[in-house]
């Protein structure tokens, strides 16, 4: 008889945009688990472009350009690369492990990037954004972004500007298929990847779906949404390791010590 894979059993709920949610439903299937795909954020175009096409333009005035997301990474990089070439003299830095990968997809292998915490404030405790005195930033990142990275750098001395290069959106989704697997029993976990998601999550649910989403373990990849995530009434919020298989892991963790004999 074949050993039982560790999610075997769970039905898993996987919140993030539709084009990114591929990976972690992979590593939930390879796992023995069922993803159950429910975008709560979709990534828009911003509304106006030649803000951030008249920056791309000037690119070699700055000394440093910070991605906070993959997504910024996806659509900021395809306007540069249709404009120009990246100056050779400009210091690109990611926040996590998933923008350093989308950099690399696109040719970049040389991005500054936190080793331990995935976050603006990892970033923050690296050697070369200590001292910014006369550096010019720019920080590419969704319409209306956390400001402490940014407020952070002017007061070590940055000259900074933001290029909004996406906005973020509640998708028009249907929770009826998702309520009725949780009635049947089917829905065993959630995966939330950012605040604003969790919101959104908790929106698209309505009364019903958020009394079952409170009493269902919900898998955080950051403190910070687990702290939004408690705040919210959840019962059972883990967090986890950064990352997909971060996330994959704290799953697996929790199913070891939970599953029945």
């Amino acid at each position: 008889m074949s050993e039982k894979l560790p999610l075997q059993g769970m039905g898993i709920v996987v919140t993030r945009p539709a084009h990114q949610a591929q990976h972690l439903a992979q590593l939930i299937a390879a796992a023995g688990g069922e993803a159950i795909l429910f975008p709560v954020l979709e990534i828009l175009d911003t509304e106006d472009l030649h803000p951030l096409n008249a920056l791309i333009a000037r690119l070699d005035s700055f000394d440093v350009a910070i991605f906070i997301s993959p997504n910024a990474v996806g659509k900021a990089m395809n306007l540069i690369r249709a404009q120009r070439e990246l100056p050779a003299q400009l210091t690109i830095a990611a926040i996590g492990r998933g923008s350093r990968k989308e950099l690399e997809r696109c040719g970049v292998n040389q991005a500054v990037a936190p080793q331990r915490q995935f976050d603006s404030e990892g970033l923050l405790e690296l050697p070369q954004f200590q001292d910014m005195n006369g550096k010019r930033v720019v920080i590419f990142r969704g319409e209306g972004g956390r400001e402490m990275l940014g407020d952070t750098l002017i007061a070590r001395g940055a000259q900074l500007e933001y290029a909004e290069c996406y906005r973020r959106g509640k998708p028009n989704i249907d929770a009826a298929p998702l309520l009725h697997r949780w009635t049947r029993g089917e829905v065993q976990a959630v995966t939330v990847t950012s605040s604003e998601g969790l919101h959104n999550l908790f929106d698209l649910l309505g009364k019903l779906g958020q009394q079952w989403l409170k009493k269902t373990p919900l898998f955080a990849p950051h403190a910070r949404i687990a702290a939004a995530a408690r705040g919210l009434g959840l019962e059972q919020v883990l967090t986890t390791a950064a990352g997909d298989e971060g996330l994959l892991m704290g799953l697996i963790e929790w199913q070891m010590h939970h599953k029945k004999p």
